[in-house]
């Protein structure tokens, strides 16, 4: 989501006239885009901020900071960053433009986190930096109020895009070559369109699937307790939807989640996820992991591991937990557990989730994979990579005019984190739709 309202505001900035330059020591406007949800995050906001100085004798850029920490700091980030001279919230990115003409005729530092409920954004405004994947908000704002969690008080209360504005950015999107469709939102799985009646998210997938161009669908990040029958089947049967689901656990211990408030227990995480592989026996799950929650024991932690095998997940995102502003957790539940504990468990965690995703590729040697091109290698000019369905990476020698095609790619070597084979030369003219 930072990702997609960085392509946002790189439009707004545009439109007033703003050009883009990769050289800090170039720019007039230096735009921080900030994330809240980790502790280490935030801290490099500021690290950030004090290596911006003036370019020589000359004057030095006006420097913005938007997104989650300045809705969460507010004018308190004024104080411990003087240099700022716009904050800007959550809610406010698109009154960028005005705020940046006010400050530049007084000098007089801006702050605006105030809550506006419009998630409107104008048609065709976000400058969308890939070339393939294009991101698409249908909801903003969170109402579950996880006891570790930042975002409603960051990014407000849930608020839904109406269905007809989401479609017409598909289209959008489609029409400048963007085949991918990632659709966003804190808990996107429980979207519910205010202007179509029984319009849930499952029917959302299926409008945005039938809209000509689009070649996958894709979307972050759903929440367990919202995962319907209806959720499971239009996954199953709409083949533009991609047979992988992000589905965070967070911890694998039932006591630990019910501190969590995550409404859900180890015992009925697992229930669905029997259920969507009955369902979806293809299908490749992954998820998020928090060790070192308040009151987490070892016992508690051997629970998330053993979740963790019986599970399989073809992926993970995992962290040590750290308290944040707000948070019932902060409020209420002191940080106990020790850091290198922490740590220990971490890596503990990791290296069997590395082992996992060594054993799930390695039973892909030999087989044939269908690959949407989405990047050249960095490393290499003549190598490419995409991803299948599942989300995996796969890098292959290509061509620079397969990108945004599928082709057939056959797995030949893997590691931990991609997979490595060569097209199918005969076929990729015919699967490049």
């Amino acid at each position: 989501m930072n990702v997609h309202d960085s392509e946002r505001i790189a439009g707004l900035l545009e439109t007033a006239g703003y050009e883009v330059t990769t050289e800090s020591d170039q720019a007039d406007l230096i735009v921080l885009n900030t994330c809240s949800v980790r502790e280490r995050a935030q801290e490099k906001l500021f690290t950030r901020i004090s290596g911006f100085t003036a370019p020589g004798d000359g004057p030095r850029p006006l420097i913005a900071v938007v997104g989650c920490v300045a809705q969460q700091e507010g004018g308190r980030l004024l104080k411990r960053a003087p240099m700022v001279d716009l904050v800007v919230g959550t809610q406010a990115l698109g009154r960028l433009p005005m705020m940046l003409e006010e400050v530049t005729q007084d000098t007089v530092p801006r702050v605006d986190i105030n809550p506006y409920d419009d998630v409107s954004f104008p048609l065709g405004l976000a400058v969308r930096q890939d070339p393939v994947k294009a991101y698409v908000t249908i909801i903003e704002g969170c109402n579950d109020f996880c006891a570790f969690c930042v975002v409603p008080y960051t990014r407000g209360q849930e608020r839904m895009r109406s269905a007809s504005e989401i479609l017409d950015e598909v289209r959008e999107a489609t029409a400048h070559g963007h085949s991918e469709i990632h659709l966003l939102g804190q808990i996107v799985n429980h979207y519910q369109a205010p202007d179509l009646s029984n319009c849930d998210f499952s029917g959302l997938l299926e409008l945005v699937h039938d809209v000509p161009g689009v070649k996958r669908i894709r979307f972050a990040s759903p929440h367990p307790r919202h995962v319907t029958q209806r959720l499971i089947t239009a996954i199953r049967d709409l083949p533009k939807v991609c047979k992988h689901l992000h589905l965070p656990v967070q911890s694998g211990s039932s006591k630990v989640l019910a501190e969590m408030r995550r409404r859900y227990s180890r015992e009925s995480y697992l229930e669905l996820i029997s259920e969507i592989r009955q369902a979806i026996p293809n299908i490749a799950l992954s998820t998020d992991m928090i060790v070192g929650f308040p009151g987490e024991t070892d016992e508690d932690f051997a629970e998330t591991l053993s979740l963790t095998k019986i599970v399989g997940y073809h992926s993970m995102f995992s962290f040590k937990y750290s308290e944040r502003p707000n948070t019932l957790a902060a409020k209420r539940m002191p940080d106990t557990v020790p850091e290198e504990v922490k740590a220990r468990r971490l890596f503990d965690l990791q290296a069997l989730q590395k082992g996992l995703q060594v054993k799930l590729h390695e039973l892909t040697i030999g087989t044939t994979v269908d690959v949407l091109v989405d990047s050249q290698s960095r490393r290499r000019d003549t190598e490419y990579s995409g991803r299948t369905s599942s989300n995996t990476v796969v890098n292959f020698p290509g061509e620079s005019h397969w990108i945004g095609r599928i082709v057939n790619v056959r797995v030949s070597r893997v590691g931990p984190n991609s997979l490595w084979g060569r097209t199918l030369r005969d076929g990729a003219e015919g699967m490049g739709a």
